[in-house]
């Protein structure tokens, strides 16, 4: 594997970076942080649970998660911001941890990805296993949980009927495929045993296993697509804010074998899917982040 990334931080840099975060917090909008990432017709978040990146990297538990880390981009500096899982999914959507109270059931209305997708003429769903019906914003029952599905409680899904219909069920990610109506942004939240919370390890790799591969092989998918699996959040560490995890991009795009130790948090990915579906402003903490287009090979853009 080829190995990115620099643990040195020069003065200079270090006060770029200050420059930079300023001008986030001045203008709120897009700003500099490195190369352009690569453009992308489809991008999908699949976030995992509370496991710790030396719990997963090397697990024989978890043999289809760890080949594709050894294929396509792995992170191995890469932090959870917080803890417990919810304000970790608030900064991949919003930018901002927005709370740390599992039971929150409060209307987001800060910027956050689906706004700055819609202005943008973008398309996005929510694919959530368990999920009861199209357009629920409760919680439960059963395994699904509304606090690993951000975008359930943003403002402009809530309030609007035509963009709660983006809420729906797993099961229509494979109608999606086949049918190739695949949206510009897909944010996958399996469910509390599939995404290793409340089972063990071996179930949400097996899980991935059987669905994630038709994502992968599909004309949509291999021409402009771009799937990231994260893990929300390191069961115990509190090493920037909430631990250690891993990382994996999975694109045609993708630099093959591609290991960085660069250090990155839920902000950087939430800039990546930004700018890699062209959008011209990142939401909250992304403005600032450092891009990760290092994980990618230099090539033409998308229209």
């Amino acid at each position: 594997m080829t190995r990115g990334g620099s643990a040195f931080r020069s003065t200079a840099a270090t006060a770029a970076m200050g420059l930079v975060a300023f001008a986030a917090w001045r203008g709120g909008g897009r700003t500099d942080a490195g190369p352009p990432s690569p453009r992308f017709g489809h991008v999908f978040i699949l976030v995992e649970e509370n496991h710790d990146y030396a719990d997963v990297i090397g697990n024989p538990a978890m043999p289809y998660l760890n080949r594709l880390a050894e294929e396509y981009g792995l992170a191995t500096q890469y932090y959870a911001n917080t803890h417990p899982s919810i304000g970790n999914y608030f900064m991949l959507t919003v930018g901002d941890t927005v709370t740390n109270k599992d039971d929150f059931s409060g209307l987001v209305t800060d910027d956050n990805i689906v706004r700055q997708l819609l202005a943008a003429g973008k398309t996005w769903k929510s694919y959530a296993e368990d999920l009861p019906s199209i357009g629920y914003t409760g919680d439960g029952p059963g395994r699904y949980a509304r606090r690993h599905n951000p975008l359930s409680y943003l403002s402009d899904v809530v309030n609007d009927s035509v963009q709660r219909q983006r809420l729906v069920p797993f099961s229509q990610l494979a109608v999606d495929v086949a049918s190739r109506t695949l949206p510009n942004f897909g944010f996958i939240v399996p469910n509390l045993c599939h995404d290793a919370h409340s089972c063990a390890a071996d179930s949400a790799d097996q899980w991935l296993q059987t669905t994630i591969p038709p994502l992968i092989a599909s004309p949509d998918f291999q021409g402009d697509g771009l799937l990231i699996i994260v893990f929300d959040e390191a069961k115990d560490a509190a090493t920037g804010g909430g631990g250690r995890v891993v990382w994996v991009a999975v694109s045609p795009k993708s630099k093959r074998g591609y290991e960085s130790a660069t250090r990155y948090q839920h902000e950087s990915t939430l800039r990546l899917a930004a700018e890699g579906l062209g959008l011209t402003r990142f939401p909250g903490a992304a403005a600032a982040a450092p891009n990760m287009a290092e994980f990618f090979e230099s090539q033409r853009k998308t229209p």
